[in-house]
């Protein structure tokens, strides 16, 4: 089991978003809590390290620090924006 942290900036986007799409993401966290990564790819370029899932056409974009056990989401946004 993982401990997932927002950074502020990511906190206030998933707030922002409609409560379908809130819905949504929540349950992907909740996967990425569990430590079920499948499916996710990791980053390229100046985004090395970082990771991506998929929720519809939103992405979670977040560090996992697997000492620590440890998942920090970095941005939630619309795929046209996340980058």
């Amino acid at each position: 089991m993982f401990a997932v942290a927002f950074e502020k900036r990511a906190e206030k986007e998933f707030l922002k978003l409609d409560p379908e799409t809130r819905k949504l993401i929540a349950a992907k966290i909740l996967d990425l809590q569990k430590g079920n990564f499948r499916g996710d790819k990791a980053l390229q370029g100046k985004h090395k390290g970082k990771f991506r899932k998929r929720a519809g056409n939103y992405r979670i974009i977040y560090y996992k620090e697997g000492q620590l056990l440890l998942i920090t989401i970095i941005r939630i946004a619309h795929r046209r924006e996340v980058y």
